[in-house]
């Protein structure tokens, strides 16, 4: 396959396969960090208001890379019960688990957007955008925790994903939409030219610039 130069690259030619959805009541939604970069092109392209979702992983304690769930903003806490039912954890160490995560994700939240308000997604369409996606974790928990918020429609969009990936999203998303889904897929990086990590400080900017382009979109 082609390279993608870099995320802002893949974020114009993902908004060319999306441009179907311009117009409708649409919210547009960035992975942090680097979703973020993708999803900045495609809310320009169409005309959308732009915002981060925010994801935190909460891992089981003893091995902190294995999810035993995962939170978002207003609340969202989503259970891994075969993880919990697996490692033995109890509902007083999930809940430790949970209120930890929150206080991280309200943290990253203020940073990135500032006072300005979170979108309200109910009803609406959403477009989930990650610059890409490999194991399909953070994607999967990003997803249930937008579905929480009752939108009408969720079309997760990236540029490139492991098939594997990619087959398990079908089930979390109305729709999915997928530039490429190579059959050799080592790291999401090997598809860039560019592949500089994203700095929260530049999430915080393109937040920012999309916000004053889209005044008063936003929050509704």
């Amino acid at each position: 396959m082609e390279l993608f130069i870099d995320r802002a690259d893949a974020g114009r030619r993902l908004a060319d396969v999306l441009g179907g959805f311009a117009g409708e009541d649409l919210v547009v939604l960035g992975l942090p960090r680097g979703g973020v970069a993708v999803a900045y092109e495609v809310a320009r392209a169409l005309d959308a208001p732009l915002d981060v979702v925010l994801v935190r992983k909460v891992g089981v304690p003893r091995a902190p890379e294995l999810a035993m769930g995962a939170v978002g903003e207003h609340g969202v806490v989503v259970r891994n019960e075969d993880v919990l039912s697996a490692a033995g954890i109890d509902e007083a160490v999930f809940e430790l688990g949970v209120r930890v995560a929150q206080e991280q994700v309200e943290r990253r939240a203020r940073a990135f957007r500032g006072d300005r308000p979170a979108p309200d997604l109910t009803g609406r369409t959403v477009l989930l955008v990650d610059d890409g996606i490999a194991t399909g974790a953070t994607a999967r928990a990003a997803c249930r925790i937008v579905r929480a918020q009752q939108p009408a429609r969720l079309v997760l969009a990236t540029p490139v994903a492991a098939p594997a990936a990619l087959a398990a999203l079908r089930a979390e998303a109305d729709e999915v939409v997928c530039l490429a889904a190579p059959r050799h897929f080592g790291a999401v990086g090997q598809f860039y030219v560019d592949f500089t990590a994203t700095a929260d400080e530049e999430v915080a900017d393109l937040l920012q610039r999309a916000a004053e382009r889209y005044a008063g979109g936003v929050g509704r």
